[in-house]
């Protein structure tokens, strides 16, 4: 099992279709992140929900989840399941992000998800993050499209716990879904951490990286 540290990690880059996207595949990383690197810089993107309740929601539970960092979250108002027809303004969107960022890592939906919004995203966000660790998130709902993951991040049971608590607390829109609530985040959670030998864990998928050993 290779580990690989996050000392350098000092800014990252969310891109998101929905609000709660980001939460859901990476809550816990997020609050690991914040509560390791003083000031950590957070720049996000989510495509839809802009003017509607659920943009509220977001900030306020992306603010839950990145306690202490600098946090600058653009929400825009594509669409719900519409983004493909939307294509240049999404790619637009992605590119901004990019000019307006310099992150280590940049989180993404993963490329074999069901939802035509998060594979679209998948599929731009490296073409404009071209020289950029890119991790592809995974987002539990009721489509059978769950990855095999590449990449682990081991969560400690109380970060895993808080992750559970503070999505049913800030996203009270989607708690009619039958598949939203603390079982099922947990559940998978866990199911994450016995794939890597942790209590708990997120994954992700990593299309391409690039390693050296000193020769280049």
């Amino acid at each position: 099992m290779i580990r690989l540290g996050t000392g350098a990690v000092r800014e990252i880059a969310l891109v998101a279709a929905h609000c709660d996207d980001l939460a859901i595949g990476l809550g816990g990383t997020l609050l690991a992140l914040s509560n390791t690197v003083p000031g950590l810089r957070v720049r996000a993107l989510v495509l839809s929900g802009a003017g509607t309740e659920r943009a509220g929601e977001e900030q306020d539970a992306l603010a839950a989840f990145c306690p202490g960092a600098d946090l600058d979250l653009r929400i825009l108002d594509v669409p719900d399941g519409y983004a493909p027809a939307h294509w240049e303004r999404v790619k637009d969107a992605v590119a901004a992000l990019r000019r307006g960022s310099s992150p280590e890592v940049v989180f993404a939906p993963q490329r074999g998800d069901a939802h035509q919004d998060h594979r679209l995203l998948a599929e731009l966000t490296p073409t404009e993050f071209r020289d950029h660790l890119v991790l592809g998130y995974e987002i539990l709902k009721w489509e059978n499209d769950t990855p095999q993951p590449t990449v682990f991040h081991p969560l400690p049971a109380g970060i895993a716990e808080l992750k559970a608590e503070l999505l049913w607390k800030h996203y009270p829109s989607q708690r009619n879904r039958d598949w939203f609530d603390e079982q099922s985040f947990l559940a998978l959670s866990r199911l994450r951490g016995v794939q890597c030998r942790a209590q708990h864990a997120e994954a992700f998928l990593l299309d391409k990286a690039t390693i050296t050993f000193g020769g280049a």
